[in-house]
């Protein structure tokens, strides 16, 4: 009789101990705002755009610290909103892995990827509603080494399909390279962050107004770096 009663007192302590537990235990949305918290959103486009700097220093130097979040938590609190704190016009190439690349995880930053990373009215219009609904902070422009819609730009040649239809926005971009890549590559993402400062009202008076920063960067598809460009 006195090991059951023990039995059963055990198993009302452990019973409670749960109990308290369920009780106590912060909510995953309440996990991720600490989390979050301790990220710091950034308040500025400055301090947006230097996140991307030090994420793309950890992606560098092999120490991401992107996926030790908790996913669930992350997914239980961007379910049903999202506060990305930049946009990123990325190129298409598979060889470019956005999130990555900054170091960033899901929620962080608003990726729009097109062939040739070029502002288009389609991409101008979706980094349109990144910065006015969505907040974002910052928009980058990533242009990249060996790009192959840039390449295909300069050459010039016949391409099957509509591929060809990205020319016109590049062209302007390789005069003035001398038939080097990088430096067309270069060019175009300075380019496309001009147009998107000039051709959309929207993204130009957020900038007007310092709630928004429009850069370009050119990032190594060989050794990973970032750097960003002048202007």
């Amino acid at each position: 009789m006195l090991g059951e009663t023990d039995n059963s007192r055990r198993n009302l302590l452990k019973l409670a101990t749960i109990s308290l537990v369920g009780l106590t235990a912060p909510s995953a949305k309440g996990m991720y705002q600490a989390q979050r918290e301790a990220i710091q959103r950034p308040e500025t486009p400055e301090q947006a755009l230097d996140l991307l700097v030090k994420g793309n220093q950890r992606f560098v130097a092999h120490n991401l610290i992107s996926f030790e979040e908790d996913l669930n938590i992350l997914k239980a609190a961007t379910e049903e909103h999202q506060e990305p704190f930049a946009a990123v016009l990325s190129c298409a190439d598979s060889r470019v892995p956005v999130e990555l690349v900054f170091d960033q995880s899901i929620g962080h930053l608003f990726v729009v990827r097109v062939a040739g990373n070029v502002a288009t009215p389609d991409t101008i219009a979706s980094l349109e509603y990144g910065a006015a609904v969505l907040g974002t902070k910052a928009i980058l422009v990533l242009g990249h080494t060996n790009c192959g819609a840039v390449k295909a730009t300069m050459a010039g040649k016949a391409v099957p399909g509509q591929i060809s239809t990205l020319y016109q926005y590049i062209h302007p971009a390789i005069t003035g390279a001398n038939g080097d890549l990088t430096t067309a590559s270069r060019q175009n993402a300075s380019l496309q962050a001009s147009v998107l400062r000039e051709a959309s009202p929207v993204l130009a008076e957020l900038v007007k107004e310092k709630k928004l920063a429009i850069k370009a960067a050119i990032y190594d598809i060989g050794n990973g770096k970032v750097t960003m460009l002048a202007g």
